[in-house]
């Protein structure tokens, strides 16, 4: 009698959590398949093989989760009213249909990978892959390709096929990467051969954007918190986000939309990044409390901070929906404010957590604390955001010479 649990595996990952499997068992001996989640142990429950309500997404997860058990199950007793005897090799060549040619196109895994986003409510990701998807597609001609045809050759052509089409390295980067993390996915459901990976040869690091610069100086920082709105009503909410992620160490847009009221005490704001799932203590500054103070006022009644999320217990494609044409708004602003303050540099939601880093950096902190106060896991990443203003303070130095 073979039986199926959802399990976390041992191997930490590098944010420290864990990898969930799927592991069918019989006759003493056991085979995991992968699943597209990850979780961290007080998220998990064991006994039942679920996720806790500490997962943020716990429902949908939990749902997706019993898909996968259910189809499992379906096969297992498929194999038992045909033969007597089966072994745990039949069950994966049927559970993974390699055989089945369909299974290794590459549309169809993307499709199915997108439907597995949205059931489990990573709306975002599911957009994203959506629109490479459609620009491979538009590249291909049809939606018949598999991965054995997805070559150095292939990718060197799309890449030209993108740049025609005016893509930039940035651009092309993040359709490429998509289906780099295809071509990943399918090698470790069977469905591709790693010894055929196109992407040892044809490397994504070369496509290196060219430097923007993204921080603010913090007279600048300073002249947006100060902007009369008594002449720009309709900025209001744009100046406020920015300034409330300035002060809360670069709060992401995704973190503050999600913000509750709950979550913010007389002297702190406590929340659990979105991206990195670290949990932040902010210390409440001045600014801060004034923002918090003004939506207190203004509320419209949710469990939320801002007036991004007009409703509770939202489904997650409506939160993906309201997020997206907020966050639109919200960039278009940044920009008028940008261009009313004579700020010559291209402001957006992402700048506000930039700013903070460089301008900590410009008050003398240490680089390990600033990598500390915005999460970051090691301090090359916290490098990459001070590296704009490394130079800065270079030419500075050298005007000494003049």
């Amino acid at each position: 009698m073979a039986t199926v649990k959802t399990v976390l595996r041992k191997t930490k990952l590098a944010n420290g959590s864990y990898p969930i499997a799927l592991r069918v068992s019989k006759n003493r001996a056991s085979k995991y398949f992968q699943t597209i989640f990850r979780a961290f142990p007080n998220e998990w429950n064991p006994t039942t093989g679920s996720f806790t309500s500490k997962n943020s997404n716990s429902m949908q997860n939990n749902r997706l989760l019993l898909k996968f058990k259910d189809r499992a199950l379906k096969i297992l007793s498929e194999l038992e009213m045909e033969k007597k005897e089966y072994n745990l090799e039949e069950f994966e060549d049927r559970f993974r249909i390699v055989s089945n040619p369909v299974q290794q196109n590459v549309f169809y895994l993307w499709n199915e990978i997108i439907e597995e986003m949205i059931t489990a409510g990573r709306t975002g990701n599911a957009r994203a892959n959506r629109d490479s998807y459609n620009s491979l597609k538009l590249f291909n001609k049809s939606t018949k390709l598999t991965f054995k045809e997805v070559t150095h050759s292939f990718l060197n052509k799309y890449e030209v096929f993108l740049r025609s089409r005016g893509g930039t390295d940035g651009g092309v980067s993040i359709r490429m990467r998509g289906l780099r993390a295809l071509y990943n996915s399918a090698i470790e459901r069977n469905l591709a051969k790693l010894e055929l990976y196109p992407f040892k040869a044809y490397k994504i690091s070369k496509l290196k954007g060219k430097s923007i610069k993204k921080a603010l100086a913090m007279e600048e920082v300073i002249k947006i918190k100060n902007l009369d709105l008594g002449m720009y009503p309709h900025l209001i909410n744009s100046r406020n986000y920015f300034i409330f992620s300035f002060y809360t160490r670069g709060m992401n847009f995704t973190d503050m939309m999600k913000l509750e009221w709950k979550q913010v005490t007389i002297r702190n704001i406590y929340y659990k990044r979105s991206k990195t799932k670290s949990n932040f203590t902010i210390k409440i500054l001045p600014p801060v409390q004034e923002i918090l103070k003004y939506y207190q006022e203004s509320s419209i009644g949710t469990k939320y901070v801002f007036p991004i999320l007009l409703k509770d217990n939202l489904e997650p494609t409506q939160v993906e929906n309201r997020k997206h044409k907020t966050l639109q708004r919200y960039n278009k602003e940044l920009k008028e404010i940008a261009n009313v303050l004579e700020i010559d540099k291209p402001l957006s939601s992402y700048v506000a957590r930039h700013s903070f880093a460089n301008c900590l950096k410009q008050k003398g902190v240490a680089t390990d604390i600033i990598s500390e106060s915005m999460g970051h896991k090691n301090l090359t990443i916290t490098q990459l955001y001070l590296k704009e203003l490394s130079n800065s303070v270079l030419d500075e130095a050298m005007e000494i010479l003049v």
